[in-house]
């Protein structure tokens, strides 16, 4: 819809847009949360109404919301990480005996990737969540 329909000027620079916060469906939101906040050497924020927050220091929050009425549909979170902490991220997967894989479709377990010169690695979270950490972002077209 053009912009002078939502009484903007056509000829103004859009804002930035930045993401702030998403909600993440989880059976138990406390075991997801601690889960994501102890892979990534993050911790748990206080609860916000049903929301128990894990703040990823760049302004976006993950808000853990319990969901037990329907399955959990799987969904996909990428993390872009300093490149010193990728290790210990790798650490505390093996520490709690969770399988990390080079690929999404987790046919390369153990492995990372080298993608962009970088190192990445996917793991699935308690719900079932695709996790991807990687210390270089995508080249795009």
């Amino acid at each position: 819809m053009p912009r002078e329909q939502h009484g903007q000027d056509a000829s103004a620079a859009p804002a930035a847009v930045q993401l702030n916060h998403t909600a993440v469906y989880a059976t138990d939101r406390h075991l997801s949360a601690e889960f994501l906040a102890t892979v990534l050497g993050l911790e748990v924020g206080s609860p916000f109404g049903p929301f128990l927050p894990v703040d990823l220091g760049n302004g976006v929050t993950l808000d853990f919301y319990e969901k037990r009425d329907e399955p959990i549909q799987s969904q996909h979170y990428a993390f872009l990480v300093p490149d010193d902490r990728f290790e210990p991220m790798i650490a505390r997967l093996d520490a709690v005996a969770v399988a990390h894989y080079a690929d999404p479709g987790h046919t390369e377990p153990g492995r990372i990737n080298r993608l962009f010169g970088g190192r990445g690695a996917y793991f699935l979270d308690p719900d079932g969540h695709n996790m991807e950490i990687m210390t270089r972002p995508y080249v795009r077209p």
